[in-house]
């Protein structure tokens, strides 16, 4: 690779010659740590350049990975935070102080370790990870948050020896590849849990507590239950904040919390996150509750959070979510029917997914009160818009399937009366295809 290739370019050549599982699924993934070893070894061990917070999950690890990140840049810290898939740009996964490596970065560094790459034959999230870590060393980050991918133990972000093991919560994704019990899916996503090192569980589940308590036991790791330590109770929410009464369980305190990240979902992410700061600042950070609250505010300024209920548009109302499994669509639509349940706002949904997800129970879940725009994205592993409507029809969920993200976006907003909701959901891909061009689709 010569001076003159873009980054177009050297973006192309890492998705056509890495196996890329958000584009093909379980074939790109490697079943064990040797490929990032390799890597790692190969540009003299960057990982072990930073101290790191390692952070897993089924839903939630991204925003409480954004929340932490802004919280340390608060507090003057230099941040890495490296979190996947991307919405539009790929260098949203690896940013430093909320701003995303440079294209020049990534150009140079492709070209700089193309022997290396070809050598060692990586996956696209195993390089992904890799460049992340140089970053991070090179720009002598104090300390980086680094969310999983996919389970835990054989992740390839799991070669790190974290400060802090955070585990959002576990629910049901990936079955093919994680298990199909919770305790199965708990038992990889422990994996993360290091000798020693403090470890959270954001939420408890009968069928996964033992699991956790035998690794944490096993392996001499604290372990916190921030369900167990914190309260919270929403007050009050508009378009842009939600406002929180947070109690402090042992300490009886109560303390006011203003959020810029919008969901039902997010009290469990900031009880995560309020567990979070109170363990490093037992570990010496000059982190404090007071500092960290005001940081939650501004999240998705200081990070550059998408995604996450996010506000397109006021009026008509237009919203995206990521959400991707039962879980994740089970608190959308709460939020969604929380909306609209004065009966004056007709909802309208547009809606894709990916091959590989229980699609069958996430529809079950979905309101049939709606109006459908089924689509898929624009990769091998998108669930073909013909086939979703199909099913969703057989769900009694009615509507009509269109050829790209664009055209189904585009037909919502024109049937959208002044009054109605558009949520956009169903995977990364849908919303990250439909915030590319949202512009555009202002017709």
């Amino acid at each position: 690779m010569g001076e003159s290739i873009t980054y177009q370019q050297t973006l192309n050549y890492l998705y056509e010659r890495l196996p890329m599982f958000s584009r093909i699924g379980k074939a790109a993934l490697k079943p064990d740590l040797s490929n990032t070893i390799k890597l790692c070894e190969g540009l003299h061990n960057p990982e072990n350049k930073f101290k790191s917070i390692h952070i897993a999950g089924t839903n939630g690890k991204g925003s409480v990975s954004h929340s932490l990140a802004a919280i340390l840049q608060h507090a003057g810290y230099k941040t890495g935070l490296y979190t996947s898939p991307h919405l539009v740009d790929f260098r949203e996964r690896i940013r430093i102080n909320g701003q995303p490596v440079t294209e020049q970065w990534v150009v140079d560094f492709v070209a700089q370790h193309k022997k290396l790459i070809e050598d060692v034959q990586p996956s696209f999230f195993e390089i992904t990870v890799i460049m992340a870590f140089q970053a991070f060393a090179e720009a002598g980050v104090d300390i980086a948050v680094i969310e999983t991918g996919l389970g835990g133990r054989l992740d390839s972000t799991n070669v790190i020896t974290p400060l802090l093991s955070i585990i959002t919560n576990i629910s049901y994704d990936h079955k093919d590849l994680l298990g199909n019990t919770l305790a199965e899916i708990a038992a990889e996503k422990a994996g993360i849990i290091k000798p020693g090192i403090p470890a959270i569980i954001g939420e408890q589940h009968d069928e996964t507590e033992r699991i956790f308590f035998e690794h944490s036991a096993l392996k001499k790791s604290p372990l916190y239950y921030a369900q167990s330590l914190w309260g919270m109770v929403r007050v009050k929410q508009d378009l842009h904040y939600q406002y929180y009464k947070a109690v402090h369980n042992a300490k009886r305190e109560m303390l006011d919390v203003k959020t810029d990240l919008l969901g039902n979902y997010q009290q469990h992410n900031i009880k995560t996150v309020l567990t979070s700061v109170e363990i490093l600042a037992s570990l010496g950070l000059n982190l404090t509750l007071g500092d960290s609250i005001d940081a939650l505010s501004a999240v998705k300024k200081s990070t550059g959070l998408r995604g996450r209920w996010e506000l397109l548009q006021e009026q008509p109302v237009v919203i995206c979510d990521v959400a991707h499994n039962p879980a994740g669509m089970t608190e959308v639509v709460a939020q969604l029917n929380a909306l609209t349940e004065n009966g004056d706002k007709h909802k309208h949904i547009v809606l894709g997914f990916v091959k590989d997800k229980d699609v069958t129970e996430a529809l079950s879940l979905l309101p049939e009160d709606a109006t459908y725009y089924f689509c898929n994205a624009d990769m091998p592993r998108a669930l073909p818009a013909g086939e979703l409507m199909t099913m969703a029809h057989k769900a009694r969920l009615l509507g009509v399937s269109y050829s790209s993200v664009r055209d189904a976006v585009i037909a919502a907003k024109h049937a959208m009366a002044n009054n109605d909701v558009l949520l956009i959901t169903g995977s990364f891909f849908i919303v990250g295809e439909a915030m590319a061009q949202w512009n555009k689709m202002l017709v």
